[in-house]
């Protein structure tokens, strides 16, 4: 519900690759859906991270050492997974819902998984998928990468442009279908981001599989991309915070600076209080109808 992972089958030999491990509870679900789609015993050839942030690296560690198979990134998100740098910090004061004002609790951090840990190639291949090629659409993170296949159109965005609303716990929870921007709280550089979409959109996809909501396709998705593109500061960027007028700067090492912040503790605190208490009415309410619902279906 709240990200997403995919699982690419390589049609040439039959073999697979993951694509982003999710949260750090994932990996039992991971491995009962490869189970379910490729058969017992089965592992990937690879894992592919369209980045590193927690969400995304989750149960990384877990199966990296349970399948003893490499761990592919873009070499400016090396870093942030072999212990050597955190990530710029989360920005709160963005606003736009419940999860952008809960996001001072997200983990930057860096994993170490250094023993599995690989650069992808810089020719653009994407190890065990011959079809794919991977563009680097950094904003959201220094090396952030998203995956195309040009024979059918699929784009596996990652966190550059998403599907849903990420600041919003009510577009999260129903997976309310819409093209948008990446999630504000965590973007780090705003003029990389646009750029990134614009080459995206160049591309023309049939169909967008990002990593946080349901996948779209068809001719309203194209339109949505162009307009995304083209009116990019209006409909993706925040207002305010911290990385609007200066972003961090980083380089293969990790990072080198941070704006300063403008966080106003007491405010954040009293705008997450007020929007946790109306998410947690909200959930009661639609979870007593869906109750209802199924007694009265009985």
């Amino acid at each position: 519900m709240f990200v997403n992972l995919y699982m690419v089958l390589n049609h040439f030999d039959g073999n697979w690759v993951l694509v982003d491990t999710g949260l750090r509870w994932s990996a039992s679900k991971i491995k009962k859906m490869a189970r379910q789609i490729f058969g017992d015993g089965t592992k990937p050839s690879a894992i592919i991270l369209t980045h590193g942030h927690f969400d995304h690296v989750g149960a990384l560690y877990e199966l990296a050492v349970e399948w003893n198979i490499p761990v592919f990134a873009h070499y400016l998100e090396i870093p942030y997974i072999t212990g050597k740098s955190s990530y710029p910090p989360t920005d709160p004061t963005v606003g736009g819902g419940l999860i952008s004002y809960m996001s001072w609790m997200y983990p930057t951090h860096p994993i170490n998984i250094h023993n599995y840990a690989n650069a992808l190639p810089e020719n653009g291949r994407v190890p065990g998928l011959p079809e794919w090629k991977y563009i680097h659409t950094p904003g959201h993170s220094p090396g952030h990468i998203s995956l195309f296949r040009e024979s059918d159109g699929v784009l596996i965005a990652g966190d550059a442009l998403l599907t849903t609303i990420a600041e919003s716990a009510f577009s999260i929870f129903f997976q309310r279908k819409k093209i948008s921007g990446p999630p504000k709280y965590i973007t780090y550089d705003w003029a990389l981001a646009k750029e990134s979409v614009k080459s995206l959109v160049s591309l023309e996809p049939e169909i967008i599989a990002s990593g946080h909501g349901r996948p779209m396709k068809g001719a309203e998705v194209r339109d949505a991309l162009h307009n995304l593109s083209d009116h990019f500061y209006k409909i993706a960027t925040p207002n305010s915070g911290r990385y609007i007028d200066e972003p961090a700067i980083t380089n293969a090492t990790g990072v080198l600076y941070v704006p300063p912040s403008h966080l106003n503790v007491r405010t954040t605190v009293i705008k997450v209080l007020a929007v946790t208490a109306i998410g947690a009415c909200l959930f009661l309410l639609f979870s007593g109808k869906k109750t209802k619902k199924i007694r009265n279906n009985k």
